[in-house]
């Protein structure tokens, strides 16, 4: 069972994953706890914490938040510049703005991260604790295989049995498609007309077939696919909890979370240890 901790001054979602070794630390940052305003504050009129410096917050508050954030890690996060398609990279070799939508490691002290406001992040481990990974998977980067190669990196690195944690996404009931999505995800697997609830012709608006997708079982069917069946997460739905988490579909214009994993080795800043 993961061993307990606590990151400093904020509050976050821990993965429950309980076979994932104690050395393994993972989270999922909320809205809440930062130094955002306005429409990046939080829903009770206080600070937000906004990770994402591509979203027109005033960056002095992104830099405070991140500050905070990595306070609490082994070692400071550089994220990723996403751009909702398939690319993993290794942690090793990451500088800040190089593209992609996951990230890989097996070097402890070295943190991946993603971040998302209803795209989904997954995070992973390995059952010996030894390598991790985190991906940024909304629609798009679901049907172009970001987690069939999040996989792939890792077992390149010798990952055996994989672990995979779903933080918050949008919900299904909230997560409107259309044709098009139905089309793309039913053509590579027939099976997934099963995460797609039709809308009828009533409730839609401007026309068009729409479909309520549900993107936590689109991905649990492709991570089933490469051989990673001991999946969790999957409750939460941003769209619908305005307190805990941002969300794009609801907002506009709006801030991001981070999900973060890394392994732990020795002693940790702020207390932190294994």
């Amino acid at each position: 069972m993961t061993q307990e901790w606590q990151p400093v001054s904020f509050d976050f979602l821990r993965p429950d994953w309980r076979e994932v070794p104690s050395h393994i630390r993972a989270m999922s940052t909320l809205r809440l706890g930062g130094c955002s305003v306005g429409v990046y504050g939080d829903e009770r009129g206080s600070g937000g914490l906004n990770l994402g410096e591509h979203v027109s917050d005033d960056i002095a508050a992104v830099v405070a938040n991140r500050e905070k954030l990595n306070a609490s890690l082994p070692s400071d996060v550089i994220f990723l510049s996403q751009v909702h398609g398939n690319i993993v990279v290794h942690a090793e070799n990451l500088l800040p703005g190089i593209c992609a939508d996951a990230v890989v490691t097996s070097t402890p002290g070295l943190v991946c991260a993603v971040l998302t406001a209803d795209c989904l992040p997954v995070l992973f481990s390995d059952a010996a604790g030894r390598v991790v990974a985190a991906a940024h998977a909304g629609w798009r980067g679901l049907a172009s295989g970001v987690l069939q190669n999040t996989v792939l990196e890792m077992r390149l690195k010798g990952a055996g049995e994989i672990f995979a944690w779903m933080g918050p996404a949008i919900g299904p009931e909230k997560f409107e498609v259309g044709q098009e999505v139905y089309d793309v995800f039913t053509s590579m697997d027939k099976n997934a007309i099963h995460s797609f609830v039709k809308i009828t012709s009533d409730d839609i608006v401007g026309g068009g077939q729409k479909y309520l997708a549900d993107i936590y079982q689109l991905a649990r069917n492709i991570l089933s696919s490469v051989g990673v069946c001991d999946i969790s997460g999957g409750e939460y739905c941003t769209v619908s909890d305005k307190q805990k988490f941002y969300s794009y579909r609801r907002d506009g214009v709006t801030g991001r979370m981070a999900s973060l994993i890394w392994i732990a080795a020795g002693d940790l800043p702020n207390g932190l240890s294994v």
